[in-house]
């Protein structure tokens, strides 16, 4: 089986000046949150929200300088990207790299949940920000 396969949708990322302000339209209409965790390599807190088989990561800045500081100055808030779960972040990269693409991370980060992240830039994708992220301990096609 190839390795560096798309698995489907994790989540969609929207930048929020508060997670406690601007959570509440959310709540209401019953996405609640199931998880909250500061990642400090982004410098923002964030909020998962299960929607079906997949979430809305409210972003919440933590420093002036954090990217989603910066996307809430430049663009206010709203979708800040879309994330794909991958089998093999590190396969994504390389077959992206080889073809040229333009990548914001060229080796995976820390993300949300112990995830291994990189997030392609959006102008390689038409515009928008691309996040790839691979579950802890998977390593393999068809890992947990």
């Amino acid at each position: 089986m190839e390795k560096g396969r798309v698995l489907g949708i994790s989540h969609l990322g929207i930048a929020v000046r508060s997670l406690e302000g601007d959570g509440r339209f959310y709540d209401l209409l019953g996405l609640m949150e199931n998880h909250r965790e500061e990642v400090a390599s982004q410098k923002v807190v964030t909020s998962f929200r299960p929607v079906g088989e997949s979430s809305f990561e409210l972003l919440e800045p933590t420093a002036a300088d954090s990217p989603i500081a910066r996307a809430l100055e430049k663009r206010g808030p709203g979708v800040h990207h879309v994330c794909l779960d991958v089998d093999d972040i590190e396969a994504v990269l390389a077959r992206l790299k080889a073809a040229g693409v333009k990548l914001v991370n060229e080796s995976p980060i820390d993300g949300a949940h112990g995830c291994r992240v990189a997030f392609v830039h959006p102008g390689s994708t038409g515009g928008i920000l691309l996040e790839l992220s691979q579950k802890s301990g998977r390593s393999t096609p068809g890992g947990p």
